[in-house]
Order: structure tokens, then sequence, then C-alpha cells
């Protein structure tokens, strides 16, 4: 039974930072592609960030340079480490499992809404 549960959400100030958790369980997340993806209210979903199995990453334009995924085997949790947030930023934030999917294609999937499991998600507000 795989899950995933998001925290470290936020209000803040454009300009500061936040890192998000994603704790993981019956998921390895050294074995498979885990992600985030982002929707807020009256905008498309947009997959940010993905991390997958052999190590590669990828990013969105949007949060390239300021946003860094990274994972802890040890603890089986992925991180969003959020920097030089902007108010465009503001959104709910979404881990997902990905499967063996490449870190470069996991973006669209997650963005055309097929990944096929996700948390419940954790608020982010930048003001």
């Amino acid at each position: 039974h795989v899950q995933l549960v998001e925290s470290g959400g936020a209000s803040v100030q454009a300009g500061g930072s936040l890192r998000l958790s994603c704790a993981v369980s019956g998921y390895d997340v050294s074995s498979y592609c885990l992600g985030w993806f982002r929707q807020a209210p009256g905008k498309e979903r947009e997959g940010v960030a993905a991390y997958d199995s052999d190590g590669r990453t990828s990013y969105s334009e949007s949060v390239r340079g300021r946003f860094t995924i990274s994972r802890d085997v040890a603890t089986n949790t992925l991180y969003l480490q959020m920097d030089d947030l902007l108010t465009e930023d503001t959104a709910m934030y979404y881990c997902a499992a990905l499967g063996f999917l490449p870190a470069d294609r996991a973006l669209g999937l997650m963005t055309r809404g097929e990944a096929p499991l996700w948390g419940q998600g954790t608020q982010v507000t930048v003001s």
C-alpha cells in the first residue's frame, strides 16, 4: 500500500524560502521516479520537479534555478527546497509517485494529470 504524505507548506513573504517534505511508504524512493506538481485556483496544474531512479532531475522553466528536488534514501523522504519564492508560486503542492518514468518525461505526465498516485497536498502561500 503506497502512501505519500506532504508537509512543510506555509505562508511566507516573497523572496523567502520553504522546504516541502513528502514521507513515502510502500514505495522505495531510490527505485522509482517521484515528483512534485502544483495546482493553484484558476490555473492549470503544473509539474515542477522530478527525480528518477537513475538520480536525474528535471525542473519546469518557472522554477529552475530556484527550486531543488532531493531525496533521503535512509528515511524514504522526498524534498522540495524552494528559494526566492514569488507570489506566483502560491499553490497547493502535491508529491507524486511516477513509477519507472525518466525525469524528463515526468513533468509532462504530472501536468497532464496522469500521475498514478499523489498525496493530499500542502499549501504554499507567498505574499
